[in-house]
């Protein structure tokens, strides 16, 4: 498996995985946290530009997407609950696999690790897949932080 920045080239690939992973959680009890069309093409190409959007692929062959930044996480200043540290931190969002490989996660959060000691990560009280996953690779649990919309998410840290 490599990871690689994204590049514009590779928006159909990344949105028809969003699309997989958006039938996935809505087949899975998770129909609100993606809805129908997040993360929308507009997205996709901001976090492209500002370098922060990566696929991992095989054999030349992309089969999931994330978004990795180092900047401070706005919704993250705020949590009802405790962060482990406040130190810098780098942020995992809009995690997305086609459904083809084992330990996307997994492989995703080293590569990640590679990069940054404490990662934080936020998904849906409904997602638990994802909470599942988080868990597994030792993520703990900090508490609730909630989106500009309002509505609210499990924040997750995890430091090596």
């Amino acid at each position: 498996m490599k990871i690689r920045n994204a590049h514009k080239n590779d928006i159909n690939k990344i949105l028809s995985i969003y699309e997989k992973a958006r039938n996935f959680m809505m087949q899975n009890g998770n129909p609100t946290q993606w809805g129908n069309v997040y993360p929308q093409p507009v997205i996709v190409k901001e976090d492209i530009d500002k370098n922060r959007l990566f696929v991992c692929e095989d054999g030349g062959e992309i089969f999931a997407v994330f978004m990795y930044m180092t900047e401070p996480e706005p919704t993250y200043s705020e949590i009802d609950g405790n962060w482990l540290n406040e130190e810098k931190y780098a942020t995992i969002h809009r995690v997305a696999s086609d459904g083809s490989h084992k330990g996307v996660l997994c492989n995703i959060i080293n590569w990640c690790f590679s990069k940054f000691e404490n990662l934080r990560c936020d998904t849906h009280e409904n997602n638990i897949p994802m909470q599942n996953a988080l868990e597994k690779n030792g993520f703990i649990r900090c508490g609730t932080i909630f989106l500009i919309d309002g509505s609210s998410r499990i924040a997750y840290q995890k430091i090596i």
